[in-house]
């Protein structure tokens, strides 16, 4: 499934990863990756702004504003019982 694209809050600062690869572990949509021995993003896109992996992330270097844009309208469809804007 894709979201909304270019419009997703999800930052990673690679100079404080560790690569312990939790991040990667915890996305439900595999937006992340370790490669040599640093996560990666593979599909930004794919992100639906959940927060797992900033919530898991031992070192904070990723950043996501939960609950906003695809998630969001999702919920908030789910909600109201309208038609989700995106999907």
């Amino acid at each position: 499934m894709r979201y909304l694209e270019s419009v997703v809050t999800l930052k990673l600062d690679a100079e404080k990863c560790i690569g312990c690869g939790r991040c990667a572990e915890v996305c439900p949509h595999r937006v992340f990756a370790v490669t040599d021995r640093k996560a990666v993003m593979v599909d930004r896109g794919a992100c639906m702004e959940c927060g797992a992996c900033q919530k898991n992330c031992p070192v904070e270097a990723i950043a996501v504003n939960a609950g906003v844009g695809c998630a969001y309208a999702l919920i908030r469809s789910r909600i109201s019982g309208k038609e989700a804007c995106c999907g």
